[in-house]
């Protein structure tokens, strides 16, 4: 059974203080389990302050974006290199990079194996916006996604990678009135693509390591629903990581789930 993996990108929210009131409220909140690993991805401002403060027995911290070169005249970015000693886990291509920033497949794609290069695991985010969706094309999406995204890794580069499934139409725009949830048929149809893929790439073994991961307006009352999809391995929160109380709800329910299959804590 792989172990889950419940994830908080906390995107442009919180500075140093607001962070690390946030971390100490989880903290207190979140117990050590073993098998359920707990990320947080805050700022990037607040990596450095924030892995001083964290409990490493119960939190893993994730970047939520790098550059691809390792150093060099690039102003203003941070590269995978300067963050190989702080963080764990990187998130790469999440849709606001994509769409907001205009990040393109090939660029996804450097980033990735500067990740890996550099020792970090890459949280991959892929997912169709609502007029691909309605256009029929959310296969096409996640295969141009996930195969130009993995083409310059090799089968044992993957043995970690996580691929995070994140509907665009889905995602929380921060008012909680306005959660689109995604019905738990339509996240394994897309789980199952995810794996085809990597299986038509690296073969069955390397499709079955990987960790899928669900996130699209996760909150403590929908989040079983979806930690009970065959294949989804953990989630990946937005809005709801920056209340302490929704997202340790989210470890909780994932916490109960484990219990109730009979896995020790």
């Amino acid at each position: 059974m792989r172990k889950l993996l419940i994830v908080g990108n906390w995107k442009m929210h919180l500075n140093t203080m607001q962070a690390s009131i946030l971390l100490h409220r989880l903290q207190e909140r979140i117990r050590i389990y073993r098998d359920i690993e707990v990320v947080i991805a805050p700022s990037m401002l607040v990596l450095q302050p924030l892995s001083v403060q964290l409990d490493r027995r119960k939190f893993r911290l994730a970047a939520q974006n790098a550059y691809y070169k390792d150093d060099g005249p690039f102003t203003g970015e941070v590269s995978f290199t300067m963050l190989r000693e702080l963080v764990h886990y990187a998130i790469i291509g999440h849709s606001e990079r994509r769409h907001v920033f205009g990040e393109t497949l090939p660029e996804v794609a450097l980033k990735m194996e500067a990740a890996v290069r550099n020792g970090i695991i890459p949280i991959l985010c892929v997912g169709e916006t609502k007029t691909e969706r309605l256009a029929g094309h959310t296969r096409r999406v996640l295969h141009d996604q996930v195969t130009t995204a993995l083409k310059g890794l090799t089968g044992e580069d993957i043995e970690n990678l996580v691929i995070a499934y994140e509907p665009v139409w889905a995602l929380s725009d921060g008012d909680p009135t306005h959660h689109v949830h995604t019905k738990p048929d339509d996240v394994a149809a897309a789980e199952k693509v995810i794996r085809h893929n990597i299986t038509e790439l690296y073969g069955k073994k390397a499709a079955e390591n990987v960790r899928v991961l669900y996130g699209g307006s996760v909150t403590p009352d929908v989040a079983r629903g979806y930690l009970d999809v065959p294949g989804i391995d953990g989630l990946l929160a937005g809005g709801a990581s920056v209340n302490y109380a929704q997202f340790s709800g989210i470890v909780d329910a994932a916490y109960k789930m484990r219990r109730e299959l009979g896995a020790e804590d």
